[in-house]
């Protein structure tokens, strides 16, 4: 491979030459595809390989840019390569002149998938209807079954990778996105391999030191605070649902006391069912919803039903992940990244205390904590936790109301990257360069290769959706506009 990499420089033979054309339906059809072999342990380079999956791309201009665009996803967890359909449309200017380059990250995708899913696949509701116990033995039985060394599956071992993709497909400089967890891949790439970035954009910041679960009940509890005033301050929602978020709140220690069971039908196969409501799971579909704006705008109405032991909207929700890509997670690379770089800095006192003045707080992610007690654990440097410090520049995007990065973490990042920007998307959730303003800022930004002059303006007329008041939907008196945003939210960042 050492061999390969060096020729494939020197040579300067286009990246395309390096892979062949992509054979898949899940592709796009002027894709290539190809693998890049590497050291399951990098450090004795013995023993296990990986085959890296990469999916590349190409610019359409004849007379493209030379530094291409590295798209590293989220999670942590998410395969890059199976969101090319969706990175191609969000970043389709971009393709105009530079290459667009996905791999998926070790443990994801087909890059030695870390799996494991609910046996019942016909039944999109199992893992959300799971008991903590029951989720927890099937982590048990999916670790038994890996054949894979889970203290090699940390970020910063990873990003070691994504250089010798780098290399292989010779290119001397690249740009880097990165989406949720992908934020903390790119700071990592940023630290390590900082000489070889152009660019970078951090879109929804996680970086090393936010210490998963630990702040997720108090930014989801902001979010959620942030959607009940903005109905209390609208017309039409305060008449319709007024006192949110007490009522919220009652309907949450009801659910605690005494959940009932329901009769629903099944959102995705239309069979009727009994379910019973538990209050874990209707919080975890809220936190689910405050991801996305454009979804919450049914969160009033959805808790008015519930009122009256009508779930069958709720229930809907949670099996939306399936049409947006988002089952397109490895829960076992997941558990492999947050339990070696998060787990460690956080007591059970502390997570106890920041969830104690929350609604849904003591939900969230109990499952990933459980795990950690018995999930193998890498190495994590204790540099790992330190702000990045570099003059790379870097575009810092969080959205207003993002239930996970909220722009508190941007701010921090922001502080030691002197060359960056940070720019705060109004009325947007999570990853904001989906939305329509974010793909032009970011374009603009890449192809200027500075925050110098960037023209951030749009971000002026982006607003929190209308909110439903009827089963017609909105006020039809109230405008607001704001895109959804793209299918890099992680349902592996709610659970």
């Amino acid at each position: 491979m050492v061999a390969l990499v060096a020729c494939s420089q020197t040579q300067a033979i286009p990246a395309t030459e390096r892979l062949k054309p992509c054979t898949g339906y899940d592709t796009p059809a002027d894709a290539y595809c190809g693998t890049l072999k590497v050291f399951e342990n990098r450090e004795t380079k013995q023993g296990r390989q990986i085959d890296l999956n990469i999916v590349l791309l190409p610019a359409l201009r004849a007379d493209a840019q030379p530094d291409p665009l590295f798209f590293l996803a989220g999670g942590p967890g998410q395969g890059a390569a199976k969101l090319a359909p969706v990175v191609r449309e969000m970043f389709r200017r971009v393709q105009a002149d530079r290459d667009i380059v996905l791999v998926d990250q070790r443990g994801t995708g087909k890059s030695h998938p870390l799996e494991c899913e609910s046996e019942d696949t016909d039944d999109s509701l199992a893992e959300t209807i799971e008991t903590t116990d029951q989720t927890l033995a099937r982590l048990k039985t999916c670790l038994a079954k890996y054949d894979a060394d889970l203290t090699q599956y940390t970020t910063t071992i990873a990003m070691d990778d994504l250089d010798d993709v780098r290399a292989f497909l010779g290119y001397e400089r690249i740009n880097v996105y990165g989406g949720s967890y992908g934020t903390r891949a790119a700071l990592v790439y940023m630290r390590q391999h900082g000489d070889r970035v152009r660019s970078a954009i951090l879109d929804g910041v996680a970086p090393t030191f936010m210490r998963l679960p630990l702040y997720f009940p108090r930014d989801t509890q902001r979010a959620f605070d942030r959607l009940v005033a903005d109905c209390a301050a609208d017309a039409g929602c305060n008449a319709t649902y007024p006192n949110l978020g007490a009522r919220a709140a009652a309907l949450m220690a009801r659910l605690e006391k005494a959940p009932p069971t329901v009769h629903i039908i099944h959102p995705r196969t239309g069979r009727p069912t009994e379910l019973k409501i538990e209050a874990r799971l209707f919080a975890g579909v809220m936190v689910f919803t405050l991801y996305q704006p454009s979804a919450t705008v049914l969160v009033p109405q959805i808790i008015a039903a519930a009122e009256k032991d009508d779930f069958q909207s709720m229930l809907a929700l949670a099996t939306a992940a399936e049409g947006r890509g988002e089952t397109n997670m490895s829960i076992g690379m997941q558990l492999s990244v947050l339990c070696a770089e998060d787990a460690p800095k956080n007591t059970p006192d502390e997570l106890a205390k920041e969830a104690a003045s929350t609604l849904f707080g003591k939900y969230v992610m109990n499952v990933q904590t459980a795990a950690c007690d018995f999930w193998p654990r890498g190495k994590v440097d204790a540099s790992f936790y330190e702000p990045v410090q570099s003059n790379i520049p870097t575009l810092v995007m969080s959205g207003e109301l993002d239930p996970v990065t909220p722009p508190t973490w941007g701010e921090q990042v922001a502080r030691t990257l002197p060359n960056s920007q940070h720019v705060v998307m109004p009325g947007t959730g999570h990853t904001p360069g989906g939305s329509g303003c974010g793909q032009r800022i970011m374009y603009n930004f890449i192809d200027a290769g500075t925050t110098q002059g960037l023209d951030t303006t749009c971000t002026a007329r982006v607003k929190r959706p209308p909110f439903f008041v009827s089963p017609a939907g909105p006020d039809p008196n109230r405008g607001g506009s704001t895109p959804p945003g793209p299918a890099t939210s992680e349902k592996g960042d709610r659970r």
